[in-house]
């Protein structure tokens, strides 16, 4: 029998599928807010930027650029040949006998190198169809300048705009030279090479309405501030998204082969040749999108001077697609159309298992999809649409069973008494007889594997101690005789880098390191605890509102710290992880202690690959590691630099995250509004420059610059 469509019954259960409908539409509209929130935010460009090397990786995968060759300057031919301009002259003239149809020298010629300094620049005057290099202005310096004879209609900047994690995704093809700059090309050297290379067969370049770049019928849209994954990018100059064609983007030769004569003329002829160095000593690399693929691959600057000029041909003669994205508006709604789908998807699914399948399903579909329109060019929010469908999903569940639990009609009543006995809690075992573990810590003195506040029941008052647990990893499928000796090596490097923290702990202002000793096969540090403060804390309070610092007050916790660090580098370590969670304003004395050090993580990633090489371990926290930390290459000063970026924060109350990085000449720009004075933020920008060689060599150098200030 039919219930009638009017009863109370039947008017409640739509009133509750209506409600439903609403709080569905409610979630994916939350969700979808608060995943664009974080967008917009830059929390999620990280992200999204490793999901567009990821689909640069599958996809680069053409054959080398025929219409390229690069003449590749190695160690070897430096160390039989050198880099004199006698040998450069003597490779131009070889190379124009084979008549190329353009020539790139990606080597300053600003000032001579004897001998043969009068000829090459002859032969680079002479030349209509070389194009040589210099560097455009910075803050530091006024930049490189071109060859003396060279006209500037054949003269390209060499600048490489790189991100923040330092990988190259962009390609800057013009810019509004400094006045002061000793370059004062207006268009890169990738432009100028492909400019010249289709102007000759009657493909010339010229401007729209709008200011963009035309040529042909192929239009180069500029890069905005916010495209794509990007949210705050440097847009400076006119750039665009670099399409990489694939790891070896043209043919190599050395210049000793090219000077033998020990190449195919045809590889020459008719062909752009970019002349670069590639040798290590020419430290002229870079990382980009390969780099996550290949460990610690970079590309030499020719390389990536070459795969800018082959993006250009690729699209004008090819019809190659350049990377676009949507307009903001498209992207919003690509976004929340994922988090509906995903709210749909968990209200009408009720089986997890399937949920599950299905779930997964869909965002292997999504990836899919976002990775054939990468392939058209198109670069669409990934990661904003699938955590905002993962997001919803979870959100509808919760839901779901919030609902669920308050729709009784009764409490619920439990029909077991409980057992006293198995109520109380257990009485906690002792580590090695003698260490009470009292609680996890995840912050402060913890930020390290497993680390546990605990208590010494062996000394009076049983006063707290930190236990740091370190365990190696033991593959099960390994044989007996294996496993003794993994676990030896484990051994051996413990009680190494125990040794080094226990004369560490021999500084006030340290840690002492209490024990060190293995349990079941498991490793323990014991270290003092210290009562106090984390800079963290007190830089960001619990109402979120960051809390800056006097200049007095920053002056003085730079030298506590920096005398610290002197004992420290003098020891031979360096800390490689400083940052304001791994200092202690000790409530004792007042005075700053530097924990967790960076050996300690480094020996935990140590302990889990015992055989894999430590100089590929990359130790450090975003924002306050140097640059070359995560090269892999960490130097005494990069502990100067960490120092520095937090002196920085505290004057200003920013993270680092919110400090602007030029992207050419690597400068902060922090000191506008900060009141401090023109030393102190001197000798601060000293401390925090990009490239270790421009810093101060050690903190002894920092210590009397600041004991030479004069504050009241």
């Amino acid at each position: 029998m039919n219930s009638e469509p009017n009863s109370p019954v039947a008017r409640k259960k739509k009133t509750m599928l209506l409600l439903g409908w609403r709080m569905i539409l409610g979630i994916s509209l939350g969700v979808a807010a608060s995943i664009l929130g974080l967008r917009q935010l830059g929390i999620l460009e990280r992200a999204e930027l490793s999901a567009f090397d990821l689909f640069v990786r599958w996809h680069s995968h053409s054959a080398p650029d025929d219409r390229l060759l690069i003449v590749a300057v190695t160690e070897e031919d430096i160390e039989k040949l050198g880099k004199s301009d006698q040998t450069l002259n003597l490779l131009l003239t070889k190379l124009e006998q084979y008549q190329p149809q353009s020539i790139g020298l990606d080597i300053y010629r600003d000032l001579p190198s004897e001998p043969g300094h009068i000829e090459l620049l002859t032969t680079l005057q002479v030349s209509n169809n070389t194009i040589a290099v210099c560097q455009a202005s910075s803050n530091q310096s006024t930049g490189v300048g071109p060859p003396a004879t060279v006209p500037p209609e054949r003269l390209g900047f060499s600048d490489i705009v790189v991100d923040f994690d330092g990988l190259v995704r962009r390609n800057l093809l013009a810019l509004t030279p400094d006045p002061n700059s000793k370059c004062q090309a207006a268009s890169s050297f990738a432009l100028q090479l492909a400019l010249q290379y289709l102007g000759n067969r009657g493909l010339n370049w010229q401007k729209t309405p709008e200011g963009h770049l035309l040529i042909g019928s192929t239009r180069f849209s500029p890069l905005e501030k916010q495209t794509g994954g990007y949210q705050s990018v440097d847009s400076r100059g006119y750039q665009i998204l670099l399409n990489y064609s694939s790891p070896q983007v043209a043919q190599q030769v050395s210049m000793s082969q090219v000077l033998a004569g020990n190449i195919n003329p045809s590889w020459v002829k008719d062909r752009i040749v970019l002349i670069g160095v590639t040798a290590l000593s020419g430290n002229d690399f870079f990382f980009t999108p390969y780099t996550a693929g290949q460990q610690n691959f970079r590309m030499a600057g020719v390389e990536v001077h070459a795969q800018m000029v082959s993006q250009i041909l690729s699209a004008v003669l090819d019809r190659r697609p350049l990377i676009w994205v949507w307009p903001e508006a498209v992207e919003l709604i690509w976004v929340w159309v994922w988090v509906g789908l995903g709210t749909l998807v968990a209200s009408t699914i009720r089986r997890p298992f399937l949920l599950l399948l299905v779930g997964g399903g869909i965002l292997v579909g999504l990836g899919g999809v976002c990775y054939l329109l990468f392939i058209q060019g198109g670069w669409v929010p990934l990661v904003p649409a699938a955590l905002g469908f993962a997001a919803a999903i979870v959100c509808v569940i919760s839901w779901q069973a919030y609902r669920s639990n308050h729709d009784h009609s009764g409490p619920v009543v439990s029909s077991d008494p409980v057992d006293n006995g198995q109520a109380q809690a257990s009485q906690p075992q002792l580590l090695q007889g003698r260490y009470q573990m009292m609680e996890p810590l995840h912050d402060g003195q913890g930020g390290f594997g497993k680390t546990y506040l605990a208590k010494d029941t062996q000394r009076p008052g049983h006063p707290d101690c930190i236990v740091k647990q370190l365990k190696p990893r033991m593959d099960d499928q390994l044989t007996h005789e294996k496993h003794e000796q993994r676990l030896k090596i484990a051994r051996t490097l413990f009680c190494r880098e125990a040794e080094t923290l226990e004369r560490l702990g021999k500084h006030p202002q340290i840690p002492q390191l209490l024990a060190y000793f293995e349990q079941d096969q498991e490793f323990y540090l014991v270290q003092e605890f210290i009562s106090g403060l984390t800079l963290e804390s007190m830089l960001s309070p619990q109402s979120h509102a960051p809390q800056a610092f006097s200049e007095f007050q920053v002056v003085n916790m730079l030298m506590d710290l920096l005398l610290v660090l002197e004992f420290v580098h003098n020891c031979g370590v360096i800390h490689r992880d400083l940052k304001p969670a791994n200092i202690i304003h000790r409530t004792s004395d007042q005075r700053f202690v530097l924990i967790d050090f960076g050996a300690v993580k480094l020996l935990q990633n140590q302990l889990l690959e015992p055989e894999v090489d430590t100089s590929t371990i990359i130790i450090g926290s975003t924002g306050y590691a140097a640059p070359e930390q995560f090269q892999g290459h960490p130097k005494i000063n990069s502990d100067i630099y960490a120092l520095g970026m937090i002196g920085i924060q505290a004057l200003t109350g920013k993270l680092p995250a919110q400090i602007k990085r030029d992207k050419t000449t690597k400068a902060l720009f922090w000191s506008d509004g900060a009141v401090v004075s023109h030393q102190t933020a001197t000798i601060l920008n000293k401390m925090v420059q990009y490239e270790f060689e421009d810093r101060y060599l050690s903190a002894a150098a920092v210590i009397e610059a600041l004991a030479n200030l004069n504050l009241k």
